[in-house]
């Protein structure tokens, strides 16, 4: 009786250890699912006020002041300026104004990349030179709407920041270069479009010549720390005819021996 009173002790207690184990088992997988539902779900609420910022932005600092590029708006409201520029920034990502990048530079202010990008008059086939990738910003507005981007930068800490950040959203079509923009990219060329976002004091004639006939230039030209024109330029005969957009700031234009 004893020995049959043990094994059904030892039998109960098994029992009991199974059930424990398995109520453990269950409460550990329902705060498992529980945390990565929630984090979805701020991932999720995340995005949607990114999305209605990238909206708020278009509407008041865009459309409202004159651009009406389709490709460009669409560009402008798709692509996630939030992740281009510090984390500690990313609260004002989408604010009327540039913002740091780290190693001196800036992301220009939202209606400056939308006015710079819309000037060149760009169609789907078209291949642009960029000079000064930053953070990929522009570069990434400009591959929603062109076949490729050729961007150079001399900086090699942002470059390769930029190629990153590039390469995790899915730009294929985004070819960075490190390096002197002075320069260009002549055996791409000829490009239909020309874009550069920082400042030389004069255009330099080898990006006009890597321009092909009929392309179009912006470029703010002027010293460094001084008020610069933005100046818009179309190619005819081999010259560059040019106009002046508005009056704007940026970082200079940095090479080799300069």
């Amino acid at each position: 009786m004893e020995r049959v009173l043990r094994g059904l002790m030892t039998s109960e207690g098994l029992k009991m250890d199974v059930e424990l184990t398995m109520k453990r088992i269950f409460w550990q997988l329902t705060f498992f699912c529980l945390a990565i539902s929630g984090s979805w779900t701020v991932s999720a609420r995340e995005k949607d006020d990114y999305a209605r910022s990238r909206e708020a932005m278009v509407a008041s600092q865009i459309v409202d002041r004159g651009i009406t590029d389709p490709d460009v708006l669409r560009a402008m409201r798709k692509v996630p300026r939030h992740l281009f520029v510090p984390e500690n920034y990313r609260a004002s990502a989408y604010a009327d104004y540039p913002l740091p990048i780290g190693e001196g530079q800036t992301i220009s202010q939202p209606y400056i990349v939308a006015f710079m990008t819309e000037v060149l008059r760009l169609t789907p086939g078209d291949r642009v030179l960029e000079i000064g990738t930053g953070s990929g910003y522009q570069a990434a507005i400009l591959a929603e709407i062109v076949k490729d981007v050729y961007s150079i930068e001399i900086v090699e800490a942002l470059a390769k920041r930029a190629e990153r950040t590039l390469t995790d959203l899915g730009y294929p079509n985004i070819h960075i270069r490190i390096g002197d923009g002075y320069k260009g990219w002549p055996e791409k060329a000829p490009f239909d479009g020309v874009m550069a976002t920082c400042a030389p004091e004069q255009i330099p004639e080898t990006l006009v010549d890597q321009l092909r006939e009929g392309g179009r230039m912006v470029i703010p030209v002027g010293r460094e720390g001084a008020i610069q024109r933005l100046i818009v330029g179309i190619k005819r005969g081999g010259r560059l005819k040019t106009e002046e957009a508005m009056l704007v700031r940026f970082v200079p234009m940095v090479g080799d021996d300069r």
